[in-house]
């Protein structure tokens, strides 16, 4: 009765096994191939179930995997032969990742800023401009974090201070051609390049805070001098890697938060992996039992949390000094 009733759970995993299979190639085609060729597969990949159901109803296990078998070495090639581009028609916001060079007298010129004016969630004004910063004239690190939808998962953004107020601020997003939109499980399947941004903060604070009306906090980081600047390098050279060798975003594995954590982890041993870096809207958490927020040990999170909150404000009359100080008032109390 027991090697019986093991032999049906057997069976059943494999059904479970296959169909899984048979979702994740039909998943991968349905978001790599364009209509109306991608009807066809449709139809062949149905038929090819049919057949495998009809392998099922009469016990023949070993076609079955046979058939399966095939199907995947077959999905397998053609998915390896789909690789990232830096030749698509892009949307504007990110059709310029940030790249950056040595100049004389020891500074670097970080090129492809994006500054950008928002009068709604699509439509900017458009500016990129490059500057020369100095290392040692960092300041300070923040990590800004917007909720657009659960409160378990947020967009994360590291924001990079200088001795002139002045802020750049890196937030690694999907490379978005022209009117196409994101979607979490086309992030699974290849759909997506990834791209590094990096932006002023009237830019990239203001679409969210007021264009897009996101919950959008600031979160200041306690590091030392040299890791901001290390961490600052990290993020440039990875701007510098991506402009040569495109990469793919992942919905878990390579987004806006996991990059940074990867960058930092090869700074800091400190640093390990946490679920809260996969739920990110959880990251300032993970943050305050690191200790490395600010009166982590005096103030609650919650405290900080209602600290950490920045409200709508036009960025009208304001330059990027006075804007970003605006946003760091509720902790410097000017």
């Amino acid at each position: 009765m027991i090697g019986k009733s093991a032999k049906i759970v057997w069976r059943c995993l494999q059904i479970l096994a296959v169909s899984a299979c048979l979702v994740w190639i039909g998943l991968s085609l349905h978001f790599q191939i364009n209509t109306p060729l991608v009807y066809l597969f449709y139809v062949l990949l149905l038929i090819w179930s049919v057949a495998l159901c009809m392998f099922v109803g009469r016990g023949q296990w070993g076609r079955l995997w046979g058939m399966m078998s095939a199907a995947l070495v077959i999905w397998g090639l053609w998915w390896t032969t789909i690789t990232p581009r830096e030749d698509r028609d892009w949307a504007p916001e990110v059709s310029r990742g940030v790249t950056s060079e040595f100049t004389t007298g020891g500074l670097i010129r970080v090129r492809n800023v994006r500054d950008f004016r928002w009068s709604s969630p699509t439509e900017a004004h458009e500016a990129w401009y490059d500057i020369d910063v100095d290392l040692g004239a960092i300041m300070s690190v923040d990590m800004i974090m917007s909720v657009w939808d659960s409160a378990d998962i947020a967009h994360t953004l590291v924001s990079f201070g200088f001795s002139d107020g002045q802020h750049i601020v890196f937030s690694g997003e999907i490379r978005k051609e022209v009117g196409e939109d994101f979607s979490a499980l086309g992030g699974f399947f290849k759909r997506y390049e990834l791209v590094l941004i990096a932006a002023d903060e009237r830019d990239i604070v203001h679409l969210r805070t007021d264009a897009r009306g996101e919950t959008v906090s600031l979160y200041p980081i306690e590091m030392g001098a040299e890791q901001r600047e290390q961490l600052f390098v990290a993020f440039l050279e990875y701007g510098n890697t991506l402009a040569t060798t495109p990469q793919w975003y992942h919905t878990l594995w390579t987004n806006c938060t996991t990059l940074p954590f990867r960058l930092v982890r090869n700074l800091s041993d400190r640093v390990s992996f946490d679920p809260r870096i996969i739920l990110s809207g959880r990251l300032p958490g993970f943050l305050y039992d690191l200790g490395v927020l600010p009166e982590a040990g005096t103030l609650s999170l919650d405290d900080l949390k209602q600290r950490a909150a920045l409200a709508p404000h036009s960025v009208e009359g304001l330059d990027g000094v006075a804007y970003s100080r605006l946003l760091r008032r509720n902790w410097t109390g000017k």
